[in-house]
């Protein structure tokens, strides 16, 4: 789309062209000529609210040919903006043109649908934030959502999915992708984009040390590498236990990798658990472990979360050593009430405490737990317990994550409702998606800003 009057337009600027970026609507790409080197950027607004809340680009460089993306844009609204340029420190600006944004295409409206009978009772911080989501399938998506179901930001991908995406420290977006035919978490590349929709790193299976099949989680550490879980298939005698000579066990496994996928660590469920002591092996032996989400402790070592043994370990980021298991058959002695057996999304909150959802197969009740844990003396007490309604039990997947120091974001993928619960299990809003997303994860404003206010 062009702008209006994209002649010259006062000032050192001589045209203006605007189009979309990397063909998303949600990204208006600014291309400006100046008449003599300068720095521009643009400041724009909705009509609706004026130019004294107007939003600016990022600053382009010295030149005359110049490429600035406006981001924070809404579907079908029209707005004003102008393109200011900066020469030997004197700034010119433009007269206000305008355009009105694109419609979002069919395949994306509709997606989100949010629903809130109480808005008082929903906190202020999750209004002003905003929820990371993917689908899995081909095309793969990444969501960003805000509280009124609106699709803020996308990003997609031909050819695989969005199968893990997680929100990292940088304001990037690193995600695991795979094709159709591959399971639901299982991938087999690594993609972090930035909110600018820029490609940060791409690794596909096969390059560098990156031999194996991924799943179920994608983290950057401060050093800046890639941490997944990997699929070790090991072919062992199992006839001792009614098996075949060479029968193929799959295990679970840390994998570590720096931007060019050069192993930098690596770990196996087999360096630690002899699977002839499992007396279910001939059974699970398709998938053993089920290692379904992987996260840091706060002294840097790793928590890991098992599906088929109702367990989290925590893991000697150095040696490998298993520190301790909690859950069933574990190390501590467990509060009343905290009998999980298929934890996905375990992580440290802020508050300090051991937080994940729990699936809750066998009474049909998903819940959340947020757990205290004393490691030297193995004691494990309550922090916070939610039980779901039952219409949104979720066996599969899912997610929850603290808004407040009370309220839970809670993902119930397979019912593919996104719900806000307080910490009496009370739901003070909810949003059903057209797609079960894996995680929903929430990002506050500062975490997207300036991409996203």
């Amino acid at each position: 789309m062009a702008a209006a009057g994209c002649k010259y337009t006062g000032g050192s600027v001589r045209s203006i062209r605007l189009g979309e970026h990397h063909h998303n609507v949600l990204q208006i790409e600014v291309q400006a000529e100046t008449v003599d080197s300068a720095e521009a950027w643009v400041r724009y607004w909705p009509d609706s609210v004026g130019e004294r809340r107007a939003l600016t680009s990022a600053v382009a460089p010295n030149g005359v040919q110049h490429t600035m993306v406006i981001y924070n844009i809404l579907p079908g609204t029209h707005y004003s903006y102008r393109v200011v340029t900066s020469y030997a420190g004197k700034e010119q600006e433009t007269k206000v043109n305008t355009f009105v944004s694109p419609e979002l295409p069919m395949w994306l409206k509709n997606q989100f649908k949010s629903s809130c009978d109480s808005p008082a009772l929903v906190p202020a911080v999750f209004k002003s934030g905003f929820m990371l989501m993917n689908k899995r399938e081909t095309p793969g998506l990444d969501y960003i959502v805000d509280w009124k179901g609106r699709l803020r930001w996308y990003h997609e991908v031909d050819g695989t999915g969005f199968k893990v995406t997680h929100f990292t420290k940088e304001g990037t977006i690193v995600s695991i992708l795979g094709r159709n035919d591959e399971p639901t978490s299982y991938g087999s590349e690594i993609m972090e984009i930035s909110l600018s929709g820029d490609t940060v790193v791409y690794l596909k299976k096969g390059m560098g040390d990156l031999h194996y099949s991924i799943h179920h989680e994608i983290l950057k550490n401060d050093s800046g590498q890639y941490l997944t879980l990997f699929v070790d298939q090991r072919l062992m005698d199992l006839r001792s236990i009614g098996g075949g000579a060479r029968d193929t066990v799959n295990g679970d496994g840390i994998l570590i990798l720096d931007r060019n996928g050069r192993k930098v660590w690596q770990w196996s469920v087999f360096d630690v658990v002899d699977p002839l002591k499992d007396p279910r092996l001939l059974k699970t032996r398709r998938d053993w472990m089920h290692a379904n989400s992987l996260n840091f402790d706060r002294d840097g070592n790793f928590i890991l979360s098992f599906y088929n043994n109702g367990q989290i370990w925590k893991v000697d980021e150095k040696t490998g050593k298993v520190l301790w298991k909690f859950g069933k058959g574990g190390d501590f002695t467990m509060p009343d009430g905290c009998l999980f057996t298929q934890a996905h999304a375990v992580h440290i909150n802020r508050m300090g405490s051991l937080m994940f959802f729990d699936n809750g197969v066998e009474n049909r009740r998903s819940e959340v737990f947020a757990v205290k844990l004393d490691q030297p003396r193995r004691i494990a007490t309550m922090d916070m317990h939610i039980q779901l309604p039952p219409e949104i039990y979720n066996d599969r997947m899912g997610s929850a994550y603290l808004v407040t120091d009370s309220i839970v974001l809670c993902c119930s993928s397979k019912r593919k409702m996104t719900v806000l619960a307080n910490r009496q299990g009370v739901l003070l809003w909810d949003m059903e998606t057209a797609i079960p997303p894996y995680r929903v994860e929430f990002l506050t404003r500062e975490q997207v800003a300036p991409w996203l206010e």
